[in-house]
Formats: C-alpha cells, structure tokens, sequence
C-alpha cells in the first residue's frame, strides 16, 4: 500500500511533497559520496600527474559531460549564451583556483584532514554573504561561522593548541580552497539572477578548462590506457556530481540538504582509511566534529514568527 505523500512550506513559501524531498536528499548523498570518490581518485593519480593536468581532465571531461547532456536532453539546444559573460568566467576562474589549492594539498595531506580544514567553505559563504550581498545573519549563524573556525583552527594543528611542532604548511591549502569558493558562491548567487541555470552549469568549467590547459605543455605525460579511463571518470564523475546537487536543491529546501554536505567528512575518513590506510587522528576527528557543530548552527534556518 502507498503511502500518501505529505507537503510542507519550505523557507521560500514553495510547498514541497515529502516523497519529492526524500528524493532531494537521495539525490544529494549520492553526490557527497560521488565527490569523495573524486577526490580519492584524485589524490591516487597525484604521483603519478602533475596537478595541473589532473585539473584539466577534470575540468575538460567534465565540461564535456555537461555539452553532452544537454545537448541530448535539449534536442540539440544548448543554452550556452550568458547576460554576464564576464562574471561567469570570473565564477570559473575562482573553482579553477579551489581545485588547485584542494588537489596540491592532497599530494601533502591524509584526505580526511583535507576535507575537514575545506569544511570553513560554507562558513565563511555565510560571512561573505554577509558582508558582500548584504544578506541579515543572525547571531545564532554567527555563533556558528565563529565555532566551525574554532574547529578548522584545531584541525590545522597549531601549536599553541596541540603544543607539538608547526603544523605542515600544505594545511594553508585546503584554506585557501574554501576562501575561494566562499567568493564562488556569491558569483553564483549574483549569476541566478541573471542566467538560466543550464547556462552557469554550463560555463563552469569552460574557462578553467582553457586556463589549465595552457599548463598542460609543460606537465604533460601521456597517459597509459587504465590511467586515461581514471583521468576520464574524474571529470565524468564531477560533472554528474554537480548535475545531481543541481536536481536536489530542485526537490529540497537549503535547510534539509545543507547540513548533509557534512556527511562528507564521514565519507572522506572512510575512504583514507580503506585506500591509503591513513586514520583520523584525535586533532582531525575533534576539529571535525566541531566544524559539524558550527555548521549546524550556521545553515539551520532562523524561525519565523507566526
């Protein structure tokens, strides 16, 4: 027997099914751990690829993935036309910059204590949304940004916390990452405004792409056959990544699917552990679970008076 689906005003006013945002939710752990099998996959090709022709087969195949779905969804009409050409390249040239810093850590760092310090991305959106757009944030989201960069500040190891030795420089990294896609996220909310949503997936990862390639002469080695299907399923797997948080944000309000993306901390140890044998410390596992914390606190929607 069916069971009726019920509905529920999201944050916006949009009523939305229950069955559609259970789907939402599916939707985006299925990606949370698609990105985590990206960047494992990643972090494998590091001895082997400089790190700018790994950014390139992600950005390229990536792309390439993108174009060809909507072509095949869209009867061959791409929206690829954008009203701000030059905010959607500035958009690509700041994930152009996340992927960099995020694939030069891993070649330094476990990938749990990787993900965890890039955890301040979602942070410090919520300051930048602040300070940038304007958007009121109360003090309780305020507490929260201040408690997750407590919980980075233990996971980078300093040693006026852990009283051991200065942590390795490579933690700068994943830092300078999620500052970067702090800025990302305010272009593609000044984007939504403007373009069709197809349009600014689209563009992504158009310039970085022709960015990255310009590395290419100087870092290149030619891959074997197993190492270009690898080279491919990391775009592929991107680009899918990011088409299946675009559907469910569709189906979800921001308040249910937010706090999920922390499930990627989960994912990250897990993965570390079975690859590379590297486990969690107690610094990683304590700042990571008051990164989860702050992060709460921060995405959890203010309530409303009747």
């Amino acid at each position: 027997m069916a069971v009726p689906a019920r509905r529920f005003v999201a944050d916006d006013g949009v009523v939305i099914s229950t069955n559609s945002a259970l789907f939402g939710i599916a939707l985006q752990l299925i990606a949370l751990v698609l990105f985590v099998c990206m960047d494992t996959v990643f972090k494998l090709l590091t001895g082997h690829f400089a790190v700018a022709q790994l950014a390139w087969s992600r950005f390229f195949f990536s792309t390439l993935t993108v174009w060809l779905f909507f072509w095949l969804t869209s009867r061959g009409r791409v929206p690829w036309r954008s009203r701000a050409p030059g905010l959607q390249a500035a958009r690509s040239l700041t994930l152009t910059g996340c992927t960099f810093f995020f694939s030069s850590a891993l070649v330094f760092l476990p990938l749990a204590d990787t993900t965890a310090v890039n955890f301040a991305a979602p942070l410090l959106s919520v300051a930048a949304a602040a300070l940038f757009l304007g958007e009121k944030v109360s003090p309780r989201r305020w507490l929260g940004v201040g408690l997750g960069l407590a919980g980075v500040m233990v996971a980078v190891r300093p040693p006026f916390i852990t009283g051991e030795a200065a942590p390795h420089p490579a933690y700068l990294l994943p830092l300078g990452s999620a500052a970067l896609f702090a800025l990302y996220t305010i272009l593609t909310r000044q984007l939504a405004a403007r373009d069709d949503p197809r349009t600014t997936i689209l563009h992504t990862g158009l310039v970085a792409t022709v960015v990255s390639s310009l590395a290419l002469p100087f870092v290149w080695i030619w891959p074997r056959p197993f190492e270009w299907l690898l080279l491919v399923t990391i775009g592929v797997i991107g680009g899918a990544s990011h088409g299946l948080l675009v559907l469910a944000y569709a189906r979800a309000p921001v308040s249910v699917l937010a706090p999920l993306s922390y499930s990627q901390l989960v994912w990250a140890g897990v993965a570390g552990w079975l690859v590379f044998a590297d486990l969690p410390d107690r610094w990683t596992l304590m700042g990571a679970a008051v990164i989860f914390c702050g992060g709460i606190l921060a995405v959890l929607p203010d309530r409303r008076r009747p």
